[in-house]
């Protein structure tokens, strides 16, 4: 289940952040979980299962929107979280295009997701 990010999430959401290749610096993964508590087009959603096994983070934007972070527990990779994410995410956005960044575009190219 997707569920938005709020403050008392921050713990597990900087630990699933951490996995991402522009997010190992602490400073740098500090100032992207403010941006994406304090930027109103930028929104950050948790997979929730049992627990919280993943994230995904996107930029908004009139008619599409841009998957900026994706990140799955390493224990629970390779089982279609991270492709469950991408399909929730475009339920709630069922009138946008998916767009991507440089470190997005291989993992929603791996997942077969219509863009």
């Amino acid at each position: 289940m997707l569920i938005r990010y709020k403050k008392s999430f921050e713990k597990i959401a900087m630990g699933l952040m951490s996995f991402m290749p522009t997010e190992k610096d602490l400073k740098q993964l500090q100032q992207t979980m403010k941006d994406y508590e304090e930027k109103e087009d930028w929104q950050l959603f948790l997979w929730k299962q049992e627990d919280i096994i993943g994230i995904i983070g996107v930029v908004e934007e009139e008619d599409s929107f841009t998957i900026q972070h994706i990140s799955v527990s390493p224990s629970h990779r390779k089982q279609g979280c991270g492709k469950n994410m991408v399909k929730a995410l475009k339920e709630t956005y069922p009138n946008r295009s998916v767009l991507t960044t440089g470190f997005t575009t291989a993992f929603i190219e791996k997942c077969d997701i219509e863009q």
